[in-house]
């Protein structure tokens, strides 16, 4: 009876945890480069009752969490019509740095790209974080120099000339928006803010490899933006299989009270 109570607690916490990644994930359902999470579930311990028949009697002890992994499938487009509105078609991620730091340092990984040029021509995030180029540098399209400019897909910012109307490009040569793609993007540690953390899990070096747009194997979409990938139809369904699973395993904990109760009442 204690074994089938602890079972039960250990089950309706479980589904508590899936029950708070549903919520995230619907709460974030119009976060713009937003990625789902799930959860997977495994079992506990057994407790060896007998070993002597030919096969062994063991009571299982409950479940707990395995993993809760983050989906890195592509979520849909959204078109904007914004110049400096960017979406990857493919695999890997923008890169970004926060304003005050320097080097390699402060450096974040983001699928949103709603980006905006600030007052001295910097293309950064709403936050205010820098975004680099394949180089690792800031990128900057000078006001003073460029009336216009515009982002292909091969991620090269075309800029238009103040003072004599020539397009050319703004970065040096052969070098574009720069693009990360570690081989295991579920490892990566989410930061807030659409932002994510490098780890040794995603990259064995635990750094940011940049590249070129074409060196990753990917496009770049301007004037849209990638939504987030999570389907309510399925997050849902899952509401309702983690609710099930929940009010079941508090059905076993007072059932085993109401056996415990009998078992107590069995001395009157």
């Amino acid at each position: 009876m204690l074994r089938s109570m602890y079972a039960g607690v250990s089950g309706m916490k479980g589904f508590q945890t899936k029950l708070d990644v549903i919520g995230n994930n619907i709460a974030n359902v119009n976060t713009i480069g937003f990625k789902k999470s799930t959860i997977n579930f495994q079992d506990l311990l057994s407790q060896n009752l007998s070993s002597s028949g030919v096969n062994p009697i063991q009571v299982g002890l409950g479940s707990t969490i395995a993993s809760i992994n983050t989906q890195h499938t592509p979520g849909s487009a959204m078109t904007t019509g914004v110049g400096t509105d960017l979406s990857i078609m493919g695999n890997g991620f923008f890169v970004v740095q926060a304003p005050d730091a320097t080097g390699d340092e402060g450096q974040y990984l983001t699928r949103a790209g709603n980006f905006v040029a600030d007052q001295n021509g910097f293309l950064v995030t709403a936050q205010g974080y820098n975004v680099l180029d394949s180089t690792g540098a800031k990128i900057n399209i000078d006001p003073n120099t460029y009336d216009s400019f515009t982002i292909n897909r091969a991620g090269q910012i075309m800029g238009k000339r103040s003072d004599n109307g020539v397009e050319e490009q703004v970065l040096p040569a052969n070098e574009t928006i720069g693009i990360a793609s570690p081989p295991n993007p579920a490892g990566l540690r989410k930061f807030g803010g659409s932002l994510y953390e490098m780890t040794t899990n995603a990259e064995p070096t635990g750094t940011i490899i940049l590249g070129t747009v074409a060196g990753m194997n990917t496009e770049i979409a301007s004037g849209q933006l990638e939504m987030s990938n999570v389907d309510l139809t399925e997050e849902f369904t899952e509401m309702i299989i983690a609710q099930r699973g929940f009010q079941a395993n508090s059905r076993t904990i007072t059932t085993s009270d109401e056996i415990l109760q009998e078992v107590v009442n069995l001395k009157r």
